[in-house]
């Protein structure tokens, strides 16, 4: 079913206002599996459950990937079922979530911090198997054209780069500590391919630096995700044929090495779209805003990052009331939603041809760190409707 058809049968079929998640699983089948297969031999391609933990994203990307990387116990519980490896970072483990992953047979844990190594030392000891893990750097130096930087500032995530030594001494003294790689997710939303390049090789470069030193059984180098989707201009995407041909390059410095990505919001994001039905257009101080059923609490990343989100406007023609529609005709308009807050903004201040209540704003990119980070139980309004348009 074409998103178009579902919104006119949609309209037809009830009377409330429309507000749904669309998911094109054909579309996120087929956008893995070009991924998956441009990287080299050396690259194994995980997706990070964060990004969207629906369960029939997993079961699409299960037999297409090579593994799972999760963030909390409740993660793991969701890719545990589809067999496939697993790798559990995170910077606030519990116990039992430490034991989950030991007992589910993750392929490595990640080691955020001397207690983070302690507790997984204490609690391998105990149960007489040694646990493979890997260590998340937290670099001296990041990636400035990132969004966000996790590392090479102060941040709560991994270990600083000075102290990688003494937690590889303190490390290869533990009897039930097995040293796999290191692990460096250091960005979020990077929209540069020649970046994220040099950022690989930079990882590459210490981790065989530290293999030697300290003579580690090193199999694996994680650069973590990070790679961006352009919300502010779409039609400009992160260069992937660039990143890609330049992983293929690296082929003679891998030295045996195998290099990890762990995708998320660059496999999803543009597999799902936040589909919301305008209630009323106005003014207010001489400005125009149209109101929707749905916002933030559906579709939080936009107030979050003070951004616009890619819309676009699908128009309803039929009109139920006897009385004049609202509407905005050429000019500038704050798109907000339903919640009884300022900061409920989707977009603000664009240019729109014409858009009037009764009209179906179309939010694109919304595969990705959408519903998931949302605060749904804000006003206790409805949740969205959820719709699969194509299997895979």
């Amino acid at each position: 079913m074409k998103m178009e058809h579902f919104i006119e049968q949609k309209k037809q079929q009830s009377k409330e206002p429309l507000c749904a998640y669309l998911y094109d699983l054909k579309k996120l089948k087929t956008h893995a599996c070009e991924l998956k297969n441009s990287l080299p031999e050396f690259c194994r391609l995980f997706y990070a459950v964060k990004a969207n933990p629906d369960e029939r994203f997993l079961s699409t990307l299960a037999p297409i990937l090579d593994g799972f990387e999760v963030a909390s116990g409740g993660e793991m519980e969701k890719a545990v079922r589809f067999k496939r490896p697993l790798l559990f970072g995170a910077p606030a483990k519990k116990d039992w979530e430490l034991v989950k992953a030991m007992d589910s047979g993750v392929e490595a844990l990640n080691v955020e911090s001397f207690h983070d190594l302690n507790r997984i030392g204490y609690l391998s000891n105990q149960r007489g198997t040694p646990t493979p893990v890997l260590i998340r750097v937290n670099l001296n130096r990041d990636v400035p054209e990132s969004h966000h930087m996790m590392s090479g500032v102060p941040t709560q995530f991994g270990v600083d780069e000075r102290e990688v030594p003494s937690l590889l001494r303190k490390a290869k003294s533990m009897n039930h500590i097995s040293i796999k790689g290191f692990h460096f997710h250091a960005m979020s939303n990077n929209l540069s391919a020649q970046a994220h390049l040099r950022f690989v090789e930079s990882c590459l470069e210490k981790s065989k630096t530290w293999r030697d030193q300290f003579d580690l059984p090193l199999s694996m180098v994680d650069v973590g995700g990070g790679i961006g989707i352009n919300y502010w201009n779409p039609e400009d995407p992160f260069d992937w044929v660039t990143l890609a041909a330049g992983l293929h390059r690296l082929k003679d410095q891998m030295d045996g090495l195998t290099l990890v990505l762990e995708l998320g919001r660059f496999l999803t994001a543009a597999c799902g779209s936040y589909v919301t039905e305008v209630l009323d257009v106005k003014k207010n101080h001489d400005q125009s805003f149209a109101l929707l059923r749905g916002g933030s609490h559906h579709l939080r990343l936009p107030a979050a990052w003070k951004m616009n989100h890619p819309f676009r406007i699908h128009a309803i023609e039929e009109w139920p009331y006897p009385f004049e529609r609202p509407e905005v005709y050429h000019e500038k308009v704050t798109i907000t939603g339903e919640l009884c807050t300022p900061n409920d903004v989707l977009v603000k201040s664009v240019y729109v041809p014409r858009l009037r209540a009764g009209d179906v704003v179309i939010f694109e990119y919304a595969g990705a760190y959408a519903w998931t980070i949302s605060h749904h139980e804000f006003l206790s309004h409805p949740e969205p409707e959820f719709v699969y348009l194509h299997e895979a």
